[in-house]
């Protein structure tokens, strides 16, 4: 075990003010619309150039231990601002050390340090309040400014966001992707798209996008694997009957029931499409849950006691189109009713509110998006792998 370095009083304060300091005049010349960019060395790979005060303070790892602990603190400080506010990093180590800095002052002058740290407390409430009561809903133009001098003053990517933003609304998810060429362009997903594509290439309608396309389409949705024909084929009468389109959703359609679905599409007795379900787990049964309210129909899971083989059209979701290719599922203008899918969206808003897990709140915020906004992707174009970290940064 290796021998501790005990400091006490003023040397230790000052150690750990030196670490703040250090780590924070590194931080602050990203400050604002008119801050500087800080080039980051990597051990492996293109160096990287950021505008982003915490990027640049989890790089800053100092060589004196005591130093190196004011350092850390200050930096939890633009982490915890970054997972909770997803920006205003660099003005927070600002703030974190002008109030230590001047909090040191007060302790060597003689200030008791519990009545300092109460006082201090006392006025980040009277001070949140007052901001509360100064800060301005973002709206129009204001979108794009912020959009820009996060991308470091890049007005192309600005606008983008803020179309994006305007796009698919408060709730909607926008993602950002490596482009394959040297254009940064924006895609929209209209309706709700899932990551699931069709189980077998026979079910293509549009040979030339290798798309399966079903317009006014009923919505078959199936928590367990479906690879009896028999438990299917009742249902199959009844959609041929209604001369409908159908879409299988399933944890899988395997063996008999999927080369029959493939047979009864190559005919033209049924025009057919089978996905896997999207998720896995507790996530693949909500997820369900979320496609049936959407199209106005059920999900058939063992909680409700419904047996495949007695599933009636009225069960089955429907949706204006549905477009299918082989990595992705989008469901356009569902049947569902729209206080079903507001008290669903209620619900959700309620989840991300209660977790404490990143990750979770993460993908309720995907699931809401899918629901209400939609989904936009910036895809993200550039000459070198510098600028295109830069870029997406």
């Amino acid at each position: 075990m290796t021998a501790k370095v005990i400091v006490h009083g003023e040397e230790s304060r000052q150690a750990i003010l030196r670490g703040v300091n250090k780590l924070a005049e590194a931080v602050k010349v990203t400050l604002g619309p008119k801050g500087r960019n800080v080039v980051l060395e990597k051990k492996f790979g293109s160096p990287v150039i950021t505008k982003d005060g915490v990027t640049v303070a989890k790089e800053i790892e100092l060589e004196d231990k005591l130093e190196n602990m004011g350092a850390q603190m200050v930096r939890e400080v633009a982490s915890k601002t970054s997972d909770v506010a997803g920006d205003g990093t660099t003005t927070a180590t600002v703030l974190a050390q002008a109030i230590f800095r001047e909090g040191l002052k007060m302790v060597a002058a003689g200030a008791n340090p519990m009545a300092l740290k109460r006082g201090i407390d006392k006025a980040v409430e009277r001070v949140v309040e007052e901001i509360k009561k100064l800060a301005k809903p973002v709206k129009g133009d204001a979108v794009a400014h912020v959009g820009t001098i996060s991308a470091n003053g890049d007005t192309t990517i600005g606008n983008l966001i803020a179309e994006a933003m305007n796009k698919v609304g408060k709730d909607g998810v926008i993602t950002v992707e490596e482009s394959k060429t040297l254009q940064t362009e924006l895609e929209v997903v209209e309706g709700m798209q899932f990551d699931r594509g069709y189980l077998s290439p026979y079910f293509v309608t549009d040979a030339e996008r290798m798309e399966c396309v079903l317009e006014d389409a009923y919505i078959l949705l199936h928590e367990k694997k479906i690879s009896s024909m028999k438990d299917l084929l009742p249902l199959l009468e009844q959609i041929a009957k209604a001369g409908k389109p159908l879409l299988v959703v399933a944890e899988d359609v395997e063996g008999e029931a999927l080369a029959t679905l493939v047979v009864n599409k190559l005919r033209g007795t049924l025009q057919v499409c089978a996905v896997k379900a999207p998720g896995f787990g507790d996530r693949r049964k909500a997820m369900l849950q979320d496609i049936a309210i959407l199209t106005g129909g059920k999900a058939i899971t063992e909680d409700l006691g419904i047996k495949l083989e007695n599933v009636r059209l009225e069960d089955l979701g429907r949706a204006k189109k549905i477009v299918v290719d082989k990595d992705n599922t989008t469901i356009v203008e569902g049947a569902g009713k729209a206080q079903d899918i507001e008290a669903r969206v209620r619900q959700i808003r309620a989840q991300i509110e209660e977790t404490t897990s990143d990750y979770d709140r993460e993908k309720l915020q995907e699931r809401l998006a899918k629901l209400v906004g939609g989904v936009a992707v910036i895809k993200v174009g550039a000459a070198t792998e510098t600028e295109m970290k830069e870029r997406k940064a």
